[in-house]
């Protein structure tokens, strides 16, 4: 380790040490990458996310606090809800008098049970697929959620809810006498969201799975967005983060702590997902514009070249800023392009030069090339070293 590193370890150390928090050193600091040694970054992300207060003197209560009332979401949404199912249909009474599959009442329990199923699916399909260049999210948790997978608790987690709806994909055939029989149309195959990664023994629980969890949790808490594929790659990074801090003890919460982040960041970031509001001024559309419209003012001959080629921001941009980089970058890269983000004090703004400055760094190639060429460099961007990505965004920003 450097004597550099050392030092800037030392000033995080200095800042974070203080009875309350300066924030403005805080960011400063952040700005330029987060030391990981000592579980710093998911400290001063929980900070930088408006998770934990300035005061460390009520880190321990709130943290309880937070920890304890996400133990209370998956009681309410996963554990009775699967209790719930295990004991719906058992009675044989008139069905006209109880709850049913067939209900057709919105307010029924197999009504909302199927509509969770279609957004579980979703979510399902994108987080067995997360982040496939590192084996993180497929290996087994240290520490699997003791309140689903107590061998005491006989009620359908969400594992077996996948299970089973992926059972509408069989054929039901009735043979001469009378019989049904379940079928898949083709033997040696399941359905791709379940062959992709082997499911881990009773007792033990994915990384993805987690994920899954979190995100279930978030679309029954906020049912006016709910789930909307990306979302998986926001919370990748930020529970990637949470779950390898040396801490243990932090690390044991890391899926609490990932969610209320994660709420936190989706309530600065969530009108890039809400379709619509694309056109408005909070919307995805006029920040992509106003990536053109920065580099129309730094670089206008890119620009003009852009716009000849009729290549619009939507084809790349969309992407980027949603995603906020993390389908463009390693995950090592993401983190450090997210501690600049995070520390943003106007909150993305920051964003919107880093993509300005991936397209000038590039500018010679996109100037000689073709439109396809183009469309080519900017759907699989050539420069690796964010480093230079974030100082060719901070000179931009420094000279407005």
């Amino acid at each position: 380790m450097s004597s550099l590193h050392k030092s800037r370890i030392a000033d995080f150390q200095d800042v974070l040490k203080e009875p309350t928090i300066v924030l403005e050193k805080l960011r400063e600091l952040s700005f330029s990458g987060i030391p990981c040694e000592g579980g710093l970054r998911c400290l001063c992300w929980k900070i930088l996310l408006n998770y934990l207060p300035l005061e460390r003197a009520s880190w321990t209560s709130i943290l309880a606090k937070q920890r304890e009332l996400y133990s209370q979401f998956l009681r309410e949404m996963i554990i009775q809800p699967g209790i719930a199912k295990a004991n719906m249909g058992v009675s044989r009474e008139d069905v006209t008098f109880e709850d049913h599959p067939l209900n057709p009442n919105p307010d029924s329990r197999w009504n909302t049970y199927f509509k969770d199923n279609e957004v579980l699916l979703q979510i399902d399909k994108d987080v067995r697929r997360l982040c496939p260049d590192i084996s993180f999210f497929q290996r087994a948790t240290e520490y699997p959620c003791l309140l689903i997978l107590d061998p005491q608790n006989e009620f359908e987690t969400l594992r077996k809810r996948v299970e089973q709806t992926t059972l509408k994909s069989q054929t039901v055939a009735r043979n001469r006498s009378g019989v049904t029989n379940m079928s898949s149309p083709h033997k040696t195959t399941v359905p791709s969201s379940l062959n992709e990664y082997e499911v881990l023994p009773n007792g033990c629980e994915a990384h993805w799975e987690v994920v899954e969890r979190i995100l279930f949790i978030y679309a029954k808490l906020n049912p006016g967005i709910a789930y909307v594929q990306g979302m998986n790659e926001i919370v990748g990074p930020l529970y990637y983060t949470f779950a390898t801090d040396p801490n243990s003890e932090w690390k044991e919460h890391a899926e609490a702590d990932t969610f209320f982040c994660f709420t936190n960041l989706m309530a600065e970031i969530r009108d890039n997902f809400i379709k619509s509001l694309d056109d408005s001024q909070c919307g995805i559309t006029y920040k992509m514009e106003k990536v053109y419209s920065t580099l129309k003012e730094k670089d206008v001959g890119l620009y003009l070249k852009l716009q000849e080629q009729n290549i619009k921001p939507q084809f790349f941009a969309f992407r980027w800023l949603t995603l906020l980089l993390s389908q463009e970058f390693l995950l090592p890269d993401v983190i450090r392009i997210w501690d600049s983000l995070f520390a943003d004090d106007n909150r993305f703004d920051f964003l919107l030069l880093v993509c300005c400055s991936m397209l000038i760094l590039i500018r010679e190639q996109l100037l000689e090339g073709d439109f396809t060429g183009n469309m080519r460099l900017l759907q699989d961007y050539p420069i690796t070293d964010v480093c230079q990505i974030l100082q060719k965004a901070k000179e931009l920003q420094d000279s407005k």
